[in-house]
């Protein structure tokens, strides 16, 4: 009998929302996404290329993930992040497309449902605003202020629409002050209540370079913004985003999440001269060491994101963990935070894994392994150390970071069966789309 009380109690403090023994009502949650931006750049992951003071002030405060995966490129991260599905479960969505299955039952849906307003700024990929000015609301955010995808500029004499209208007060302001100023206001007219404000973030994206005009430089340069006065430009706004947080008194019940939609850029656009388009190099300093920007590709440069957690008196502060993260694990996150139940069984069901449990420290189901893709062609699961790919191909990235010597599956270490069985069984099964050997208890 008090075998089975104590496992009843336990039962009860799994199933407990993270916030209610804090707070009479779910946290507020903050996410703020990057564009292009690699760990390797982050003072916080090491890189000694920028200074990023205010994410670094995130991770002092909060939680770092060592272990968090994207798609190698945004449209596919998006379409994750927010469906909690893989791009392949959806059909690999067309470039700037979002399924309109998947409209319904998104991140925002499930937050707006348990009674959160939902707002988000800056980039929205998932289709022409000009011609689905409603989309987003569709998808579940009363509230918005973005540029849309391949519309018009995004920093300089920004295209921006809010809430179905393009903004006509805008063409002298410098884009992302303007989705900030947004983000604040909203935060601010629903402080009394819980919010969900996503933060989609341009920086450090390039311009956009397939109009026919070439989009305006900044003023007084003959160029635009170099990836360092990007880079800059963002912790500035990450900056802005968190003092809005303390000043408005919402620090201890507003969980902060940043993290980034891929690796960073390959190369950044620097000029347009007569309409010619001139690119440079990206590299970043990590450990003495100059890293290439791995945007598009499915190795770590590539794939593996910074992720951020800071919520204080609820995260432990300057706290690290390596628990699996990738982009479909978001939506049951923010769901269980939420205190929202599972959906019904005869939605579409989600790929993702809640981490929930991770934020508190309090453990509880556990990703066994991490996706990505490319395409629908090409794609890998992984543990912690050790990745295959759905061409047979094994690597131990600890080891291999770049992966250049595939290990042999008869020459690989007796010590790697039980990773290498389990991703084998993954692979075997990632078609079947949710019969995932995915949990397992911490």
């Amino acid at each position: 009998m008090i075998r089975l009380c104590t496992l009843v109690a336990s039962a009860l403090i799994f199933l407990t929302p993270l916030w209610a023994a804090a707070a009479e009502r779910p946290p507020n949650i903050v996410l703020i996404m990057a564009d292009d931006v690699g760990c390797e750049t982050l003072g916080c992951y090491g890189g000694q290329s920028y200074k990023t003071p205010h994410i670094d002030r995130l991770a002092k405060t909060g939680l770092k993930f060592t272990h968090c995966y994207a798609m190698p490129v945004c449209h596919p991260t998006r379409t994750c992040l927010l469906s909690g599905r893989y791009p392949r479960h959806q059909g690999n969505p067309r470039w700037g497309t979002f399924p309109r299955v998947d409209e319904a039952q998104t991140l925002a849906k499930a937050l707006q449902s348990a009674g959160y307003r939902t707002s988000i700024s800056g980039k929205w990929q998932l289709t022409l605003l000009l011609k689905d000015p409603q989309q987003p609301h569709r998808m579940g955010f009363d509230d918005y202020c973005l540029f849309g995808w391949h519309e018009g500029p995004r920093y300089h004499q920004p295209m921006i629409h809010q809430n179905g209208a393009l903004r006509t007060d805008v063409s002298d302001r410098y884009g992302p002050s303007v989705y900030v100023d947004h983000m604040v206001d909203f935060m601010k007219r629903n402080k009394d209540r819980p919010f969900f404000a996503f933060y989609s973030m341009a920086l450090c994206h390039d311009v956009t370079d397939d109009l026919k005009q070439p989009v305006p430089y900044a003023r007084n340069k003959d160029h635009y913004d170099t990836f360092a006065e990007m880079m800059a430009q963002m912790d500035i706004h990450v900056g802005r985003v968190t003092t809005a947080i303390r000043r408005l008194g919402l620090e201890k019940n507003t969980l902060v999440l940043f993290t980034t939609d891929n690796g960073t850029a390959k190369r950044s656009l620097h000029q347009a001269i007569d309409g010619k388009f001139i690119r440079r190099p990206v590299s970043s300093r990590i450990g003495g060491k100059l890293v290439p920007g791995g945007k598009g590709n499915l190795s770590d440069d590539g794939t593996h994101v910074p992720l951020l957690a800071s919520w204080p008196g609820q995260i432990s502060p300057g706290t690290t963990t390596d628990h699996l993260v990738d982009m479909s694990d978001f939506l049951p996150t923010f769901r269980e935070l939420a205190g929202k139940s599972l959906p019904a069984r005869d939605q579409v069901k989600i790929d993702g894994r809640s981490f929930a449990g991770v934020l508190s420290g309090r453990g509880g189901r556990s990703r066994r392994w991490a996706y990505a893709e490319r395409g629908n062609r090409r794609f890998f699961v992984r543990t912690q150390s050790w990745k295959l790919y759905n061409n047979g191909k094994l690597y131990h990235v600890p080891r291999d970071i770049n992966e250049t010597s595939p290990v042999a599956l008869n020459r690989a270490p007796k010590s790697a069966a039980a990773d290498i069985r389990l991703l084998q069984q993954a692979i075997a099964t990632i078609d079947d789309g949710h019969a995932f050997p995915n949990r397992t208890k911490k």
